[in-house]
């Protein structure tokens, strides 16, 4: 990757989505929102979409504005778009917040921010979309990785548009029958497309490439990850599409849940198959410490389906649904979007500080940046608090719930922490530091490219 470009407000997307994360876990903890409120309380709705959007879309977009341009051997379309399209999304969020507390009673009702909070929302992923899809179609060849990512993006659409009616409806904007329809039973089909496709389908496709890169393992090109792609797509295709007709041909939208649920089940069986054969495919004999953690994650996302099952089997989804989307959302996504942040941050913090004096310095290598014996302990008590968040809410024991809330708020604390060391250099020997031209990177935002 020497003389890749840096995507200068990557750190920025990571900082923000982090804040929103700390944010989140400390409402939790305060006992605000779901399990204490109801699943579909503006306080839930609040906490959630600070999870969904501050977070883990903050994140995912920050990361495919560095790594999309490697996967596909073509620089970003845009270097400009991405600071407009952070403050879109920031404040979009915000507003979004805002109509929620006004749902709440919390603030006055009256002008309702939804509508514009989900105008503003849209804007923002309408700019991330034009930049990166306009990098893919750049690109004359597209690897697997890059297949799963296109179809996150593409999952993405119907989740802004969906969010985008549900703002207008419930400010009171729009009276249009289908529209309501669509607010009243179209909300299952709005977290298939965001948790599932957005999110789950392009972290399937950048860990294909992250996990192979970070491992030295081949990249997986197999038959059981192209079924994957196209079972999972259809899958997707059955969730969204089919679902939107149902609902509004006004029939019962749940065995097209089902069938799109057992699509989906295959589609990860064959996903984690690919990955234990990246694991025991790798040259790297001992892996770092974030495809140790990432293991964890990827271990938290099998159990999530596997809960999933059982629940439909065992007819008591609906009483647990909350659950399953908490050990998907904190166990799976987070626990994934963690371990890698740990090795991004000390990638990009070495390819911008050293990357324009490599071979003609003496230099760190990325590894000299962190100290994973120091790190690793705050990410086993991120995991093992967030399974035991997932137990509570199993048990129905809100107690306990934000108890294992507050123990992950300190994981992730001491997580952070470690990421601004990295960020400031703060583990690397005085002597290595900062050779002649080199100079100690931003915190928030990169101002050179490697040589």
């Amino acid at each position: 990757m020497i003389g890749v470009s840096l995507s200068r407000w990557t750190m920025s997307y990571f900082a923000a989505a982090l804040a929103a994360f700390l944010v989140a876990e400390l409402l939790m903890i305060c006992g605000y929102g779901y399990p204490v409120a109801d699943l579909r309380a503006p306080e839930t709705l609040v906490l959630v979409h600070l999870v969904s959007i501050g977070w883990l879309s903050l994140l995912m977009c920050g990361a495919l504005f560095q790594f999309l341009p490697v996967l596909v051997n073509r620089p970003l379309a845009s270097n400009s778009l991405p600071l407009p399209a952070l403050i879109c999304l920031i404040g979009g969020l915000g507003l979004l917040v805002a109509g929620f507390l006004q749902l709440g009673g919390q603030i006055d009702p009256s002008p309702s921010f939804l509508p514009f909070g989900g105008v503003l929302l849209g804007a923002g992923f309408a700019l991330v979309l034009w930049n990166l899809v306009r990098t893919l179609l750049s690109a004359p060849e597209r690897p697997l990785p890059t297949r799963f990512v296109s179809v996150g993006l593409l999952c993405l659409v119907p989740t802004v548009l969906l969010g985008i009616i549900f703002t207008l409806a419930l400010g009171g904007a729009t009276s249009w029958g289908p529209l309501l329809s669509l607010t009243g039973t179209g909300l299952p089909i709005h977290v298939i497309a965001g948790l599932g496709g957005w999110l789950t389908f392009t972290a399937m496709g950048v860990t294909y490439r992250l996990l192979a890169m970070f491992m030295l393992a081949p990249d997986v090109e197999r038959m059981s990850s192209k079924a994957s792609l196209h079972l999972g797509r259809a899958a997707l295709a059955v969730a969204i599409g089919m679902g939107v007709a149902t609902v509004l041909s006004g029939a019962d939208l749940w065995p097209v849940l089902l069938v799109a649920l057992a699509l989906g089940v295959a589609a990860l069986l064959l996903y984690g198959g690919d990955v234990v054969h990246l694991y025991r495919a790798r040259k790297r004999r001992i892996i770092e410490l974030n495809s140790r953690m990432a293991a964890l994650g990827l271990a938290s996302l099998a159990a999530s389906v596997t809960l999933l099952v059982a629940l439909v089997l065992l007819g008591r989804l609906g009483e647990h649904i909350g659950a399953v989307a908490f050990l998907v959302a904190f166990g799976w996504l987070s626990g994934l979007g963690l371990s890698q942040l740990y090795k991004i941050v000390a990638f990009l913090t070495w390819l911008e500080c050293y990357g324009p004096v490599l071979g003609k310095a003496p230099t760190p290598r990325v590894q000299d940046l962190v100290v994973e014996g120091r790190a690793a302990k705050w990410f086993l008590l991120y995991f093992a608090a967030a399974w035991a968040g997932t137990a509570a809410l199993l048990a129905g024991n809100s107690s306990i719930f934000r108890a294992a809330a507050g123990i992950m708020f300190v994981g992730t604390c001491g997580v952070v922490v470690q990421l601004v060391r990295t960020r400031r250099l703060a583990d690397v020997s005085a002597e290595q530091m900062l050779p002649q031209g080199t100079e100690r990177p931003r915190l928030l935002y990169s101002l050179s490219n490697p040589a």
